[in-house]
């Protein structure tokens, strides 16, 4: 009995582990989404800032603006994709630490009930050791 109730928690503690890394994972994988819709953000208020001001400019200028626009804008397309692909890992560690987390609840509820079934057999135990004895009466055969 012993033994199983060893046994269940060695395995609520791993599970508690297991637990603790899916939500590390889970948490670096949208720390990497944030991030790269930030760099997103970032290219597009870049991109927004080349605007030409009123005045006279030269064709080189307007060529030049134009050209960091269309790279901006490519940056920010091959953005999306990684933004994408992120957030899908994102959702993937997101279920993976749900799960881990009902296999550890799972344990722990298996490992209370290990511990409950040890301290009844135990009590059992102790109530069979002090059972009253019946005296016997003298004379009464």
């Amino acid at each position: 009995m012993k033994a199983l109730v060893k046994k269940r928690a060695r395995i609520t503690r791993v599970r508690s582990a297991q637990h603790l890394l899916a939500a590390s994972a889970a948490a670096s994988a949208e720390a990497q989404v944030v991030h790269l819709e930030s760099n997103a953000a970032k290219l597009a208020s870049l991109r927004d800032s080349l605007t030409v001001s009123s005045g006279t400019t030269t064709g080189a200028v307007l060529q030049n603006r134009g050209e960091l626009a269309q790279r901006l804008d490519k940056a920010r397309d091959g953005l999306a994709t990684a933004i994408v692909s992120a957030r899908a890992a994102a959702e993937l560690k997101v279920a993976e630490r749900l799960e881990a987390r009902q296999r550890q609840e799972s344990a722990a509820k298996l490992d209370a009930r290990a511990v409950q079934a040890l301290a009844d057999w135990t009590e059992s135990r102790m109530n069979a050791a002090f059972r009253p004895k019946i005296l016997k009466q003298k004379g009464n055969y």
